[in-house]
């Protein structure tokens, strides 16, 4: 197993800057539709109830290890440059680490509904984009944790990192040591001269030269004229008017309505095994992943009665380095095959297709693309971010976390299930590596999706599907004639290419 970043002594937490990144700023400004809200979270099991008060104590003491936990975003004027983090002088514990106890008979099921609330509701723009969610009364004497985290904290990895600040390896920790309060700001404290906040705000939105501004404009106009661009700039401007021109619909008959309606689903596989059988097939833990999802999307069309050939994902592509701030992360687009097909020759297909959307995500970075895009007026920012959201059938990523036992407040985390957010796609499925187990959240449009549970049960089913179709010997997977590293070759990829668009 790869180092675990919660227990890993090199693991430093992401760094919190004062202004928003491109990215970040695009991420707030797009939220004006609530169909691209990009608010996350996590359903964390436990083997008891979390002690309360220790865990409000330990949050407490995490607010002043990270400032940002104190803060709030103040909009620049007209929308010019990206907003800033002020401290929040209004802060108040008790609205941002919350608890509830489930009705009888508190049911997984229950757990999952209430979470889907609680994680949907939007936040409010005006506090801290944080809530921790205690739950008590589940069966069998177990507790829970409801994480939100808003995208612009941070992102998946950047919320793995945050969790240092309450989660444990041993179940009676001692407290780490106190820190010293800060008191807490004068409402004027934070706040900038108008004439100041003006300058600073022209001033980032002319960090993108006037003719940089003039060529995306022109290249809107004439994408005929994208060849011939030269240097770097030409490069992120044919990123980004290849990503914001892509006007292509969903490829899936069946899961064309959008709404706010939601439906939390989960599934659990062996870590061992699966990474095991993405080894041995020739890919990684992510090729396995997507393969699965897209063998299980495929399956659902056929039982519905419409077959579909190949269906378009986004993953998310992790770009953290020791410098990276709270959000480090690029999307990629791809076509998967979803025909019928045998699972190891969808493998070879969804690994070539991986590999060549991580090349493709390096020239049109989320940053470099939303740096290109930040003096769009949001108007059109959102009709583009939603048009390219009807491109995408589903959202996959994964997400690293622990790999031994971890406590919570005195309780042992038995599962702990990603939400990721769905940005307007069918669903969302995201997978976190904890202990020993895959915990994989489905984060569902129920409006799109309309047999959820068949989705879930085929999502497990290819999984499974999966894990015992790999070689089991080393020497097999590493041998020339095995057929699975034979088709990763371009055969299988070329024969599916040619039936996709025959």
């Amino acid at each position: 197993m790869t180092s675990d970043p919660l227990t890993s002594p090199d693991t430093q937490m992401p760094r919190f800057d004062a202004r928003m990144s491109d990215a970040e700023g695009l991420m707030w400004r797009l939220e004006k539709d609530p169909f691209l809200a990009s608010t996350f979270g996590n359903v964390t099991v436990l083997d008891k109830p979390l002690n309360f008060p220790l865990f409000k104590e330990r949050l407490s003491r995490a607010t002043l290890a990270v400032p940002r936990l104190r803060q709030k975003v103040r909009p620049t004027p007209a929308a010019l440059g990206a907003p800033k983090w002020v401290d929040d002088p209004e802060f108040n514990i008790d609205y941002h680490v919350r608890r509830v106890c489930l009705p009888e008979p508190g049911s997984p099921r229950q757990l999952l509904d209430l979470a889907t609330l609680i994680i949907h509701d939007p936040f409010e723009r005006t506090r801290p984009l944080w809530q921790f969610t205690v739950v008590d009364g589940l069966a069998g004497g177990r507790g829970a944790l409801i994480v939100k985290l808003h995208h612009t904290v941070a992102d998946g990895e950047g919320g793995v990192l945050l969790s240092l600040q309450f989660i444990d390896l041993e179940r009676n920790a001692p407290l780490p040591p106190p820190m010293n309060a800060v008191p807490p700001p004068e409402p004027s404290i934070g706040s900038e001269d108008p004439a100041d906040l003006l300058r600073s705000s022209v001033s980032d939105a002319l960090r993108v030269p006037i003719g940089l501004l003039k060529q995306v404009r022109n290249a809107l106009a004439d994408p005929a004229a994208l060849p011939g661009l030269a240097g770097q700039a030409g490069d992120s401007l044919r990123g980004l008017v290849n990503q914001l021109g892509e006007v292509d619909t969903a490829r899936s008959p069946l899961w064309t309505k959008r709404s706010l309606q939601r439906r939390l689903e989960v599934v659990r596989v062996p870590y061992r095994l699966l990474i095991d059988a993405s080894r041995a097939l020739g890919g990684k833990l992510n090729t396995a992943f997507v393969t699965a999802v897209a063998d299980a999307a495929g399956a659902y069309h056929r039982e519905l009665g419409a077959p579909v050939e190949s269906l378009r994902t986004s993953i998310a592509i992790s770009t953290r380095t020791e410098s990276s701030g709270s959000n480090a992360f690029s999307l990629a687009k791809l076509l998967v095959p979803t025909a019928e097909m045998p699972i190891v020759e969808r493998f070879a297909a969804v690994n070539e297709a991986l590999n060549q959307a991580r090349d493709g995500a390096k020239s049109a970075s989320l940053d470099m693309l939303a740096s290109l895009s930040a003096n769009l007026p949001t108007s059109v920012l959102t009709r583009l971010a939603r048009a390219q959201s009807q491109s995408i059938d589903f959202a996959t990523s994964n997400v690293r976390s622990g790999g031994v036992p971890l406590y919570i407040a005195g309780g042992l985390i038995l599962e702990n299930y990603p939400i990721g957010p769905l940005g307007g796609v069918a669903f969302n499925a995201t997978l976190l590596s904890y202990n020993g187990s895959l915990d994989i959240g489905i984060n569902i449009d129920s409006a799109a999706v309309a047999q959820p549970e068949l989705l879930r049960d085929r999502i497990e089913r290819s999984l499974n599907i999966l894990i015992a179709s790999a070689p089991k010997s080393a020497q097999t997977t590493m041998s020339p004639e095995n057929p699975a590293t034979a088709a990763a070759g371009g055969t299988t990829w070329s024969r599916w290419w040619s039936r996709l668009f025959r």
